[in-house]
């Protein structure tokens, strides 16, 4: 539950920013290409640090490293809350972009290293509220706090969260240390070469399929989702006061969802439930793309199908990512795969960014095309599922019990 914690706030901070789209492009003057870089900044610097920190991430124990890198993400979202204007906000974005993607990928990591196979759906699911625990509370606080004072708030708001996240973790997350390669004579940590680890990551062609696979899931969602808030003021007739229902909801439905997922996929197999839930999410990313004026309650459960779905594939996804991994080499590989969707997610909303435009009437154009995009990565992802290989669905790791 400390881990959920600590992922709700990064998450917080990440989902911030596609419904305050309208708030920031009336107060900086932006189009919604800028607005899309504002986007992707994050995801962009993410993937850069999760590059780098694949060099180094499994010679460092766990905890320690989560929480350093979590505290300066809180630092890095307080500049977000203090930047004077578009360019300085941008650069905090950078920054907490490269934090967050070293402290997601730590996350998942811990993850693997301490849950069983067999109850490693349940725990992504309890991870994946977090998601929700955001949208359904998180989003729409922070949408009330710029509301009531500005777009700075929710900012500022955050990286408070993350002083009382790192205090609660300081004393309850364990110490991880069993990952460290030490010589067998001297009992010291052993010294690899900088890239070797990922260097021998990347040399397997099942950890391959498996990031390819990650990717894909991720571009499929991020197409569509960063843009919602501004579709539904601009065409489906969505009052901008109107816009935290979706999140309430959304998060609501996916807070329940989430738990049940886990536990289904748990049950009845992994790659199974993921493709029944992939094949079904392809519904709502095309109806979420093409409907136009709609009243409020239409669009809501609209909205509410495609948050429960989009999201609840990532919940026996990341179990088969995870477990896909060498555990030996599982801190490299999430840190690779953190990297790998940061980039999906910057690409896919750089992309949509530039395939939407404005119409002088102020409507969003060519978001069905977006849709399309979502719909074929989506499918490409439901085709590579059974090619992916679970290196540890037949073995028991101990669970590790709290100092």
């Amino acid at each position: 539950m400390t881990l959920a914690g600590i992922q709700f706030g990064h998450i917080l901070d990440f989902m911030i920013m596609m419904p305050l789209g309208p708030v920031l492009i009336a107060a900086f003057g932006i189009t919604t290409h800028e607005f899309g870089l504002l986007v992707a900044s994050y995801s962009f610097a993410a993937a850069l640090s999760g590059l780098l920190a694949a060099t180094f991430i499994d010679q460092f124990e766990r905890k320690r490293m989560l929480l350093i890198m979590f505290g300066l993400f809180g630092l890095a979202t307080l500049a977000c809350g203090l930047a004077p204007g578009y360019t300085t906000l941008l650069i905090a974005r950078c920054m907490a972009g490269a934090f967050g993607g070293i402290m997601g990928a730590m996350v998942q990591t811990i993850v693997g290293d301490v849950i069983p196979f067999a109850r490693r759906a349940k725990a992504s699911g309890i991870i994946a509220a977090a998601f929700s625990l955001s949208t359904v509370a998180g989003v729409p606080l922070s949408l009330w706090l710029a509301n009531v004072y500005d777009w700075r708030a929710p900012f500022i708001f955050i990286a408070a969260l993350v002083v009382f996240f790192i205090t609660i973790g300081s004393y309850v997350l364990p110490e991880l240390r069993q990952h460290i390669s030490v010589t067998p004579t001297t009992g010291q940590t052993r010294k690899t070469h900088l890239f070797s680890s990922v260097f021998t990551v990347l040399g397997d062609a099942n950890h391959l399929r498996a990031l390819l696979f990650s990717a894909l899931i991720i571009f499929s969602g991020f197409t569509v989702i960063p843009y919602i808030a501004i579709y539904a003021i601009h065409n489906v007739g969505i009052q901008q006061s109107e816009i935290p229902f979706i999140y309430l909801l959304g998060g609501a439905a996916t807070l329940i969802t989430a738990r049940i997922i886990g536990h289904w996929a748990d049950r009845s197999g992994k790659a199974k439930i993921y493709r029944i839930i992939a094949l079904a999410a392809l519904v709502p990313l095309i109806v979420v793309t093409h409907i136009g004026a709609a009243p409020l309650w239409l669009w809501l459960a609209c909205t509410t199908i495609f948050f429960v779905l989009v999201s609840g594939r990532m919940i026996p996804a990341m179990a088969i990512i995870t477990s896909a991994a060498q555990p030996e080499l599982r801190g490299t590989f999430m840190s690779l795969n953190g990297t790998t969707q940061a980039l999906a997610m910057a690409l896919a909303s750089t992309l949509a960014g530039f395939i939407i435009s404005q119409s002088a009437s102020g409507k969003i154009v060519d978001y069905e095309w977006v849709g399309y995009v979502a719909v074929t990565a989506n499918l490409l992802a439901i085709w590579f599922v059974p090619r992916i290989v679970m290196h540890d669905q037949h073995v028991v790791i101990p669970d590790v019990v709290p100092k």
